[in-house]
């Protein structure tokens, strides 16, 4: 009955949606930039919290020790970007009328293969993230009906429940449908694991028992010693710009009404992050109580359902499954808008109808999400390293987005490059069985270096001829700063010469 509870209540946002929705393709797909701060607040948190922070937090600290703990520093980094970058992001969105990534990048550095490349980078490393939505949403629904609901029959029912909902209220319904979510999941996450830790005696009991019988996941490297400083911070960095440069947080900037809705969500992240410390409990209270786990992916549920009452259990997987649904509807229908937008309206169809090109839109609902199904059926792995190395891909996004809302010096083909160099760096570290990271650094880390250094160096030694583009970003620029910052107006209105303006 909670299960079905669970998904019939999406189904009724999302009628309920359907109701204010127009048939254009800004209101599928944005919301019409009209999205108030409520719904901003509450779909930007749970679309970044998911099946990887609910589950795979939960994992980490149970198999690799305090290194996760880094989630408190990369909540602040999200939140600053999303003031900083996303702010200019959306003014830019609104000025030139974007809806995707490859729409600012294309525009600014106006290169047809630049936009070609942004928007497969978007696909190919969001699709994988997708996948661990589903596997987390069927891992608790699979625990909590003790295998009565199979793991293929679960990802299936969080698959077709996500279809319908977004197929029928576009982003309306997945913002108002996080709302319910998004205070599941922080409540879920924080209750679950003060309860579980209570099992041996509260917090502070658990940590004097874990000091005794398992000291090393106290401190890093944690105790299987991979863990230590250097992934520390390849997570603070990696986790943050990944998730943030995903298409479903794109969307998000775009949407929103008021650029003033930015300011607070610094602060509003960084307090929603204390939610980890339920993680924490959760997964040290496993170690003393479930040490030989098969799957540590299904720590928190296994607790759950052998240590607490079934109704309280069944509701906190809920709450699980709610971080998984809340950002699986979102990175389902921003794939969507970059295929229809990027792809189907750009190069095979420019003088769609908005009918038309929200039929597209729907339609690619259902196929990319059944390329995840499918994924999450025969791709193995556990949830955190899977979403790291998609969101290392998603990362290398930032270098030519921060040089479209910066440097009027940046180039085409440096952003090119740059990103080609990034995500191949990104790849061959990955999955080259031959080949280690050095200084046990993520892939991700050195990717954003050789991006970073060929967009630099190549910008620096190529000049750009397209003066006009150029020129009506450094006025977009200049009316933000009128709007926003007055004061480094005058900054803007210094002549730079052959140097770059790092405005």
């Amino acid at each position: 009955m909670i299960i079905a509870a669970f998904m019939i209540i999406p189904l009724m946002v999302g009628i309920i949606s359907s109701r204010q929705l127009q048939d254009t393709s800004e209101d599928f797909f944005v919301q019409g930039r009209a999205m108030g701060s409520v719904a901003v607040f509450f779909t930007v948190a749970a679309t970044w919290w998911s099946a990887f922070a609910f589950l795979g937090s939960n994992a980490t600290f149970y198999t690799s020790g305090p290194v996760y703990l880094t989630a408190l520093a990369w909540n602040l980094l999200f939140g600053f970007m999303y003031y900083w970058v996303g702010k200019r992001v959306w003014f830019l969105g609104k000025r030139f009328n974007y809806l995707t990534p490859s729409d600012l990048m294309g525009d600014f550095y106006n290169s047809e293969s630049l936009r070609v490349l942004v928007a497969v980078i978007t696909l190919v490393f969001t699709v994988p993230y997708l996948q661990i939505q589903l596997t987390g949403g069927a891992y608790l629904i699979e625990v909590a009906s003790g295998g009565v609901v199979p793991f293929w029959l679960a990802a299936l029912l969080f698959y077709f429940i996500i279809i319908v909902y977004v197929w029928v209220g576009g982003i309306r319904a997945i913002a108002w449908t996080d709302v319910i979510y998004g205070a599941l999941l922080f409540f879920g996450m924080m209750f679950a694991g003060y309860y579980i830790s209570t099992i041996v005696g509260g917090p502070a009991a658990l940590f004097a028992q874990l000091q005794q019988s398992s000291p090393e996941h106290l401190t890093m490297p944690g105790p299987n010693g991979n863990m230590g400083y250097s992934m520390w911070f390849s997570l603070f960095v990696i986790v943050a710009i990944g998730a943030f440069m995903g298409p479903q947080i794109w969307l998000r900037m775009y949407a929103v009404k008021s650029g003033r809705l930015f300011n607070l969500m610094p602060f509003l992240l960084g307090l929603a992050a204390f939610a980890y410390f339920g993680s924490v409990l959760t997964g040290y209270t496993g170690v003393l109580l479930e040490p030989n786990l098969e799957n540590p992916d299904q720590i928190l549920p296994v607790m759950l359902m052998n240590y607490a009452p079934y109704l309280l259990a069944s509701l906190i997987m809920a709450a699980g499954a709610a971080a998984a649904m809340s950002t699986a509807n979102s990175q389902i229908h921003a794939v969507s808008t970059v295929v229809t937008m990027d792809i189907y309206q750009r190069y095979l169809n420019p003088n769609a109808t908005q009918a038309r090109i929200v039929a597209i839109g729907r339609w690619s609902l259902v196929g990319f999400s059944l390329a995840a199904y499918i994924m999450a059926l025969t791709v193995p792995g556990l949830l955190v390293t899977i979403g790291i190395a998609a969101l290392a891909g998603t990362a290398q996004l930032i270098v030519p987005t921060i040089g479209a809302i910066t440097w009027k010096r940046a180039h085409p083909k440096a952003a090119f490059w740059g990103l080609l160099g990034g995500v191949s760096t990104v790849l061959l570290l990955t999955y080259g069985a031959s080949v280690s990271n050095p200084l046990g650094l993520h892939a991700g880390i050195w990717g954003l270096l050789v991006n970073g250094t060929l967009f630099v160096g190549l910008s620096l030694a190529l000049e750009r001829s397209d003066t006009d583009v150029v020129e009506r970003f450094v006025q977009a620029r200049q009316e933000y700063d009128a709007e926003y910052h007055p004061e480094n107006l005058e900054d803007e209105a210094r002549p730079t010469g052959n140097t770059a303006s790092v405005r």
